[in-house]
């Protein structure tokens, strides 16, 4: 079964019940979806796109976004959705990477990516458009005949989603069918999702947390979306009173927490928060439960594999910690040769089943170099695995730092600099040093931070070649689009530090 077959075979069932509710009304059945969908997968084939071929999107969130994304899928096409704040340029590479027959994208470009349009028109991929209303040449002569869906196999690629690309070029993990189809079902029957649920979406829609987790665990279980095209915290807290699950990334829990003020809410439906994307704060998440009653499932997950690991749905959800393996998929701790450490010890979390990823776009070399003999796939996050299973995560190995030969886990001194009265956030880096090859230096938000007095604070509580030797205030920390701090912007900021 393809994801897109399980989808509609899914909906099948519903009926007339609502799959999407925007603007305080049905936006569209279950129903409609075979229909939808089938019109618009004839379309897109009907350009001369076969299956196996790629089709780029780059559009602002709708719900036509979602039938556009499902009629792919039924057509047998590979979705690469592209972050809306890509430039030109750097579209032009991932379009020249993925060579789609395909690309759709808003109407009226700006004058700098006329040209790159006309190079890609030039270089034969039929561009559409689509606009955040769901209207544009996407839908110009549509087909009145369905197209049915196309078999595929659970190892064809479904989607190729670009990790953020720090650092060097982007990579294009290659999603199958079955991949995303295995974690989805783990996931509804881990998270309890029901036909009687209805989902707040405030998630953007080309990245896995909203695309893939949110939507799929919605639309597989025939719960309603309660869609909204961006995410505003007043907006959320008068949504909560008609949903009872919540996905969001930590900024919005923060920011749900400043527009309440030092108001309590309570909202009986609801029965579930997930927040995922980013790390989130053990501050937020005992504010969050003082405030509203309840406690944030924390859960993680990356491009490569979907979801991973989760704190439960019954039983102990532990701030800073991201629960356990999901069931069928095993993790471990590892050192840098593969060799499992002992429960308590840090080491890389590496991670194998059935969600992981089918390697790297037209990268076969560095694919290799990511994946063990015994077929783990190396995530580059270090943790610690206690012995009951349980998962924390402490950094991503590129964020080790090592001073005098000495390895510095930033996410040890971020805990203790976060739970200093006045400070909101930190994020702790290595910068080059003449002495000691890096050293440590903390990058603060919050109120009236005074470096004397954070370095005060931790006096006594962390090693001294652990210590920061700067600490700098700043407005806020760099994110990508997720909410993920960007460490690498802030190395470089801050690379001539200790400059002589």
């Amino acid at each position: 079964m393809t994801l897109a077959s399980a989808i509609l075979d899914a909906a099948s069932r519903q009926g007339d019940r609502a799959a999407f509710v925007r603007d305080d009304k049905p936006d569209l059945t279950y129903a409609a979806l075979d229909a939808e969908t089938g019109r618009l997968a004839a379309r897109l084939r009907a350009t001369g796109a076969k299956p196996g071929d790629r089709i780029v999107v780059q559009t602002e969130k709708s719900v036509a976004g979602v039938l556009l994304y499902l009629a792919a899928l039924r057509a047998g096409l590979i979705y690469v959705p592209l972050n809306t704040a890509y430039t030109a340029s750097e579209v032009a590479a991932f379009v020249a990477d993925v060579e789609p027959s395909i690309i759709v994208r808003d109407p009226g470009p700006p004058a700098s990516s006329r040209q790159t349009d006309a190079r890609l028109e030039a270089g034969g991929p039929v561009v559409l458009t689509l606009d955040a209303n769901g209207e544009g040449t996407l839908f110009d002569a549509m087909p009145s005949t369905p197209l049915p869906i196309e078999p595929r196999a659970a190892d064809d690629i479904a989607a190729i989603c670009f990790t953020s690309g720090t650092t060097g070029r982007s990579k294009g993990a290659m999603l199958s069918h079955g991949n995303l189809l295995s974690n989805a079902r783990t996931l509804i029957e881990l998270w309890r999702f029901t036909e009687r649920d209805v989902l707040l979406h405030v998630l953007p829609i080309y990245h896995v947390h909203g695309l893939f987790v949110a939507l799929h665990c919605a639309l597989l279980s025939g719960a309603t979306v309660l869609w909204r095209d961006t995410f505003d915290p007043k907006a959320t807290l008068a949504d909560l009173d008609n949903a009872t699950v919540m996905m969001g990334v930590p900024t919005h829990y923060t920011r749900l927490l400043a527009a309440m003020g030092s108001q309590q809410r309570a909202w009986p439906h609801m029965r579930l928060f997930i927040s995922g994307s980013a790390p989130l704060l053990a501050e937020t998440h005992r504010q969050f439960e003082a405030a509203t009653g309840q406690r944030i499932l924390e859960r993680y997950g990356m491009t490569e594999t979907g979801m991973i690991a989760s704190n439960p749905y019954d039983g102990a959800r532990i701030e800073g910690t991201v629960g356990f393996a999901l069931p069928g998929v095993e993790v471990r701790v590892a050192d840098e040769r593969g060799a499992e450490v002992p429960r308590g010890e840090t080491g890389v979390l590496e991670v194998r089943g059935p969600n992981v990823f089918q390697g790297y776009w037209r990268m076969p070399e560095k694919t290799a170099e990511e994946f063990r003999a015994d077929g783990f796939f190396i995530t580059g996050d270090m943790a610690v695995q206690a012995a009951d299973g349980r998962v924390t995560l402490v950094g991503r190995a590129r964020d080790l730092i090592i001073s005098g030969g000495l390895n510095i886990y930033p996410k040890e001194i971020e805990l203790l600099i976060d739970a200093i009265d006045g400070v909101e956030e930190s994020a702790v880096i290595g910068v080059p040093h003449p002495d000691f090859g890096e050293t440590v230096v903390a990058v603060v938000t919050g109120k009236d931070i005074d470096e004397a007095g954070v370095l005060a604070a931790l006096d006594g509580r962390l090693a001294r070649f652990k210590q920061p030797r700067r600490v700098i205030a700043v407005a806020a920390l760099p994110r990508n689009a997720m909410g993920k701090v960007q460490k690498a912007a802030l190395r470089a900021l801050y690379a001539g530090l200790f400059s002589t």
